[in-house]
């Protein structure tokens, strides 16, 4: 269990920010040189950047909606170029996922699906040639893990694809994360497979890397399958709280943790499941970590997300710091 503040946590009282650029600017950089066409200063930011800072900003160019044209005509130019191919096709499957929605698959319509599944094909074909050239592409595996889910190919086809990164790059948080909703019941897993790979990424990573926040991020996934009421006593659960503590301790609370790219989005993590769990003094610590740094996921999780994000930062600062 966390100790005990012995003294108020500082208050942030400024609004969330969910825009990525707020905790790592090269996610601003990268979006002026792709809306300013400029190549070689795209180059030159990735070029500087570790795995997780290329996944980081490979999502956060596909979402640069205006770069369609000009990531087309790179991808096109030379198709031997792996980062303008990996971020061809990560335009195409952040556009395909905005088709599709997030909504359950019974409530997307067949003209949606037919235009999602379009997107991630054409994403597919530029990404099996720049996985088969440079296999230690993270980004791109990871790409190709959502692509896979998206196009149904099962959980065989997705763990081989892990795998095939892992050989390369081990302890990948972002590719990990998706094979963790691949292995959800809504994507035809089970929580049982679920929860047990978050464990194992915990367990296989260094003490102190932000892997751990899967098995939070597992409850979380447990906790939105169930209904209401059921949902609660859930994650207030004592073996469930105390994972998820567990899960803290070894990562965002171990000494050796770092404001490494990912950091932001396992503080979150941890304090959307503190706050539903009603740990305030745990989910105080999260909060007062971040600030104002929010992350999309898993406040998507809840209805209004920059209102929830206030809601239970104000309670936990609240009722979570010691006087």
């Amino acid at each position: 269990m966390l100790p005990a503040m012995s003294a108020p946590l500082p208050a942030d009282a400024s609004p969330p920010n969910f825009d990525p650029a707020a905790a790592y600017p090269e996610v601003d950089a990268v979006r002026r040189a792709l809306r300013g066409g400029d190549w070689p200063a795209v180059q030159q930011i990735f070029a500087g950047q570790g795995s997780d800072g290329r996944d980081v900003l490979t999502r956060a160019a596909g979402e640069v909606r205006e770069a369609e044209g000009f990531l087309r005509s790179m991808a096109q130019r030379d198709p031997t170029d792996t980062l303008a191919g990996t971020l061809w096709a990560s335009w195409l499957v952040e556009a395909g996922w905005k088709i599709r929605t997030g909504y359950r698959a019974q409530h997307v319509s067949r003209e949606q699906f037919a235009a999602f599944h379009d997107h991630l094909r054409r994403a597919e074909q530029v990404l099996i040639d720049v996985t088969a050239r440079e296999p230690g592409t993270a980004e791109a595996w990871t790409l190709r893990m959502m692509t896979a889910r998206g196009l149904e190919l099962g959980q065989a086809e997705a763990r081989r694809r892990y795998d095939q990164l892992s050989r390369h790059v081990p302890h990948h948080l972002p590719a990990q994360a998706q094979l963790l909703q691949q292995l959800c019941p809504k994507w035809s897993g089970t929580f049982e497979k679920m929860h047990s790979f978050a464990r194992d990424c915990m367990l296989a990573a260094p003490e102190g890397a932000p892997n751990a926040m899967l098995v939070a991020q597992g409850h979380l996934e447990h906790w939105l399958d169930l209904p209401a009421g059921d949902d609660e006593r859930y994650l207030r659960d004592p073996p469930v709280w105390q994972e998820i503590q567990e899960a803290a301790q070894r990562s965002v609370r171990h000494p050796a943790f770092r404001r490494v790219p990912g950091w932001v989005w396992a503080e979150n993590t941890f304090a959307v499941a503190f706050s539903l769990a009603g740990d305030h003094t745990s989910a105080a610590a999260s909060f007062a970590a971040i600030g104002h740094l929010a992350s999309e996921f898993p406040w998507a999780y809840l209805d209004d997300p920059a209102a929830a994000f206030t809601r239970y930062r104000d309670k936990a600062l609240a009722k979570g710091t010691a006087k």
